[in-house]
């Protein structure tokens, strides 16, 4: 990094066209678009991210046998871009209904093997909903008499959905409600961490958490061969926290570089995702921002685990409005008949307006 963007400013300085060519955000587009490929080769260190493909390998392991194996669709001939097939995975059929349940259970085992204390593991997170399902469930199947886990304490704001609360209390989840507010939830957590000496699980920046929801990465590799290809030429991940973004990115890239376009979508409202990426510098929602959207899954901001892995790995970002994720709602249940969280179909949307000439979802 150190040899390559001095350069590369030295040049783009001395155009002196389109903007003020003094600014870091516009330097760091232009590195962006002018050369995708050195993002990736500037910083590849893999002892500079939270986890290395070899986690993602040992996650795999873990989850084995508990977590299920979703499917992945081809779309329909009607569904395609340019000609260019699509293939969905359903992460909606998985545990609890979302990829919540990979992370969660890695995360619960890899801790019972860590514990070599003689009291019952206490298991700790706040979430919106999908991540308390899976943690919930997770810590009830891993509740053993050779390892006892109690039931998982959930902090979830008075806002969230009344199913996701009602499903989380049925999996064996205690609830605790907040303000809606992600400052009050961290709060909130951190006190019943503290009075119970509980281990806290973030739904997002837990490096297990993150590996575990790499391993879908590896699983859709291993589909692929089904339909007789060795990999999608891009992917395209809803993000919201980054903890599914993250841990594919360093699947995807230890498996194949930058011979794949990983691609990111999220809703307008709800864009730190995108305006930290453009700009290079890590940026949270805005102090007057609602949080009002469809996607409710996506409220999480990026975090310091997640976002260094999205900043180099990622290719774009790109953000959707409100009535095109609904739009995409009602054209993926039209066409591929099937229902998902959503979050997803920030993603999918994008990949109904896009120009480029091939895409996975």
């Amino acid at each position: 990094q150190r040899e390559v963007l001095p350069e590369i400013e030295q040049k783009l300085m001395s155009k002196q066209q389109g903007g003020d060519s003094k600014s870091p955000c516009f330097l760091k587009k232009c590195v962006l678009l002018l050369l995708p490929h050195v993002r990736f080769t500037m910083q590849k260190d893999k002892d500079q991210y939270c986890i290395t493909f070899e986690h993602i390998e040992k996650a795999l392991q873990r989850v084995k046998g508990t977590v299920c194996r979703t499917p992945l669709l081809k779309g329909p001939s009607s569904m395609n871009v340019q000609g260019k097939e699509l293939y969905f995975k359903v992460e909606a059929m998985q545990h609890t209904g979302s990829f919540k349940f990979r992370g969660a259970i890695n995360a619960i085992k890899a801790q019972i093997e860590q514990n070599t204390a003689p009291k019952p593991l206490c298991i700790v997170t706040h979430s919106s909903g999908n991540h308390a399902q899976a943690l919930a469930l997770a810590a009830k199947l891993c509740d053993t008499e050779e390892c006892p886990v109690k039931p998982a304490t959930i902090v979830m704001p008075r806002g969230a959905p009344q199913v996701k609360q009602e499903a989380t209390r049925s999996y064996g989840g205690e609830v605790i409600l907040c303000d809606n507010s992600n400052e009050a939830r961290q709060e909130k957590a951190n006190l019943i961490v503290s009075e119970r000496g509980a281990s806290f699980i973030h739904p997002s920046e837990n490096p297990f958490v993150i590996a575990g929801q790499g391993t879908i990465s590896l699983e859709i590799i291993e589909q692929f061969k089904d339909f007789g290809l060795n990999a999608p030429d891009a992917i395209i991940i809803p993000v919201g926290g980054g903890g599914l973004a993250s841990g594919n990115a360093v699947a995807l890239r230890a498996l194949f570089s930058d011979k794949i376009k990983i691609i990111l979508a999220e809703p307008k409202v709800l864009d730190d995702a995108k305006r930290s990426f453009d700009c290079g510098q890590h940026v949270k929602h805005d102090p007057d921002n609602k949080l009002d959207s469809v996607a409710d899954g996506l409220k999480t901001t990026l975090g310091p685990n997640t976002w260094p892995i999205v900043r180099d790995l990622v290719d774009d970002i790109f953000t959707v409005s409100e009535e095109d994720i609904l739009h995409a709602t009602k054209q993926t249940w039209e066409q591929l008949k099937v229902t998902v969280s959503l979050q997803a179909y920030a993603g999918f949307n994008y990949l109904l307006m896009s120009h480029l000439s091939f895409l996975f979802f």
